[in-house]
């Protein structure tokens, strides 16, 4: 699929979900985005989407997910909405032929995973999930330099990834938990950084923020060690809390080198004076950490579904974090390392 077929000269996108995450790509799309346009919405909320679709300048409302697949404007779909409806979202597209974005995870339950891929493969058509931090500048130029051999061999991989509060209670309890929720993001990063498969995965964790936190069930701190097939080992550390503002480091250490990306701040002035030397905290959100690597991936997904190519996302990279963070889970409970093989059902 692609826009020349419908003879627009545009891609026509429909934004199904317009909560924090979907507004974002939404207004991209109305607003920034070259070749494409924002031509239906829909959500739960009719009233929210009715208020979205004037602020971005009259996209059609739709009562439903479907009408907006039926919609013959639409040539591709972002899922935006809760997770649990993800998989769903992504048969139907496929079967509508759409292309289709996906906000990560594609889904919890493996099986569900696995049948929307199935569903996309047998379609033709393409899907790429939302793993926006691949296109972060910082993260893709440590990246590169481990591609193009500057680093050398890489042996260690470090990511920190931390919160600046943890997020309510509500969303703690639906949301898949620290290592579906948070960590997947870090998972794939360690994918992307290392170039390799995860192999084996070690994970403690426990409740140091938020007692309400442990008593959903869930963690706010975690380590988790990984060993990838190319013999490189990665750690994350993760944590709910980081009063400073929201802090997402990586570094890559190789047989040449270190290639490292540090937090990203509002400005680079610092002063120095008899109590030290002092500069500005880290951005605080992550929307205004990750706003160009937002931007990157909806022109990275309407440049490949417009000229054919493979989205650089695909499939593979939202079925492999899952696995990951499954593998975790397990290890947590568990208290020893676990094979990514093992988290198969």
């Amino acid at each position: 699929m692609n826009a020349g077929m419908s003879g627009r000269g545009q891609l026509g996108i429909g934004l199904i979900g317009v909560g924090r995450i979907g507004r974002i790509h939404g207004v991209n799309v109305a607003n920034r985005i070259a070749g494409a346009r924002l031509v239906a919405v829909c959500d739960l909320d009719q009233e929210a989407a009715r208020a979205f679709a004037e602020q971005v300048g009259g996209a059609r409302v739709h009562a439903d997910a479907d009408a907006l697949l039926a919609d013959s404007e639409v040539d591709a779909v972002l899922i935006c909405s809760a997770t649990d409806t993800h998989a769903e979202l992504v048969c139907r597209a496929a079967a509508a032929g759409r292309a289709i974005f996906c906000e990560k995870p594609i889904a919890f339950d493996l099986a569900a995973v696995d049948q929307a891929l199935a569903a996309v493969q047998q379609s033709g058509v393409p899907l790429q999930v939302g793993f926006n931090r691949r296109f972060d500048p910082s993260f893709a130029a440590v990246q590169r330099a481990v591609v193009d051999g500057s680093v050398g061999s890489p042996e260690l991989v470090r990511i920190t990834s931390r919160d600046p509060s943890p997020p309510p209670i509500e969303y703690v309890e639906v949301s898949g938990g620290l290592f579906f929720d948070m960590t997947i993001h870090d998972f794939d990063m360690a994918r992307f950084l290392t170039g390799s498969e995860p192999k084996r995965v070690f994970a403690m964790g426990g409740v140091r923020v938020d007692p309400a936190i442990g008593e959903a069930g869930d963690i706010d701190t975690a380590v988790i060690t990984i060993e990838f097939e190319n013999g490189v080992f990665c750690t994350i550390d993760n944590s709910r809390r980081a009063v400073y503002g929201y802090d997402q480091r990586v570094e890559v250490f190789g047989s040449l080198g270190v290639a490292r990306a540090d937090n990203e701040l509002p400005h680079r002035a610092s002063l120095a004076d008899g109590q030290g030397v002092h500069e500005a905290l880290p951005l605080h959100f992550f929307l205004e950490r990750y706003e160009a690597s937002f931007l990157a991936e909806l022109n990275s997904f309407v440049r490949s579904v417009t000229t054919g190519v493979m989205p650089e996302v695909d499939g593979t990279c939202g079925r492999v974090p899952v696995l990951m963070a499954r593998a975790a889970y397990a290890s947590l409970a568990e208290g020893r390392a676990v094979s990514i093989e093992d988290s198969l059902p």
